[in-house]
């Protein structure tokens, strides 16, 4: 049974802050801060601001891959960013991430500090600072870059689309469920056939895009998200579940999805990471 009402849009369309389902108090149509709060500053250069959402997961995760290769001068503090809370709308994180979104990164090694924001521009800018993770060789950068800015590009039909009218939205309605479901599923179905012939993304080399990606789709197909498992028949996407399934066991992968997160098994949190002891 399809939508029993039909919505007529306003000639001019007005702000109605009761809307909005389970992030109803803290969407709004404007940007900027709404309170004044400096944020914390540890010991290491990095300072990454974030939550374990798959976004803020990509960061950590390739964080902890940098500092296994031993990257020393990785380490790094992470300090929690409430979004349920608005932390991201402080002033501080704002002159950090004008677009009020986790994750940000600050690099306090250089002259002045340099502020990186949405995470596939961090995945980079890591990757080329600590010289790990992203081909240089031309064809092999092009194509591990196609496969990151895919999952950029894509992830928000999975995250704003199928995410938020299956799982979020105050109400279910059929038409937006039926339309971001059939996207996700093709979506997978690129993933699938692309890693039916490959080990990785772009070949046998492990590197950033397979990061980005499973934060999203690999946790997706591992019943990490949503629930959805069942619904979106992800078993079917056997190349995809290899795949995923081989990143999860993967010790720094499994230290990157623990940092900033606060819910679920306690085994499984770590609220602030400042040393690699934190872990212990």
């Amino acid at each position: 049974m399809g939508d029993t009402t039909t919505y007529t849009p306003p000639r001019v369309w007005k702000w109605d802050a009761e809307s909005g389902g389970r992030f109803a108090h803290i969407n709004r149509p404007v940007a900027g801060s709404t309170h004044d709060k400096e944020l914390p500053v540890g010991k290491h250069p990095l300072q990454l601001y974030s939550l374990a959402t798959p976004n803020g997961v990509k960061v950590t995760v390739l964080l902890e891959e940098l500092l296994a290769l031993g990257k020393t001068d990785a380490e790094y503090d992470a300090w929690i960013i409430n979004i349920s809370e608005g932390d991201q709308f402080s002033s501080g994180f704002v002159e950090i991430n004008p677009n009020s979104k986790i994750p940000a990164l600050l690099d306090k090694s250089t002259d002045p500090a340099t502020r990186v924001f949405e995470s596939g521009a961090i995945l980079v800018y890591l990757a080329e600072k600590f010289g790990a993770f992203l081909p240089t060789e031309p064809s092999a950068r092009a194509e591990c870059m196609s496969w990151l800015f895919w999952q950029m590009g894509s992830v928000p039909f999975l995250g704003g689309g199928f995410g938020h009218f299956y799982a979020y939205a105050p109400e279910k309605y059929e038409y937006p469920i039926n339309r971001y479901t059939m996207e996700v599923k093709r979506l997978l179905d690129v993933l699938d056939k692309n890693l039916s012939s490959r080990r990785y993304l772009c070949g046998e080399d492990y590197n950033i895009a397979d990061m980005a990606n499973h934060a999203w789709y690999g946790n997706l197909v591992l019943g990490n998200l949503y629930e959805a498992q069942e619904f979106l028949d992800v078993t079917s996407y056997a190349h995809v579940a290899r795949w995923a399934a081989e990143i999860q066991e993967r010790p720094a992968v499994q230290r990157g999805l623990r940092v900033n997160r606060v819910w679920g098994p306690e085994d499984k949190q770590l609220a602030e990471r400042h040393d690699a002891s934190d872990f212990d």
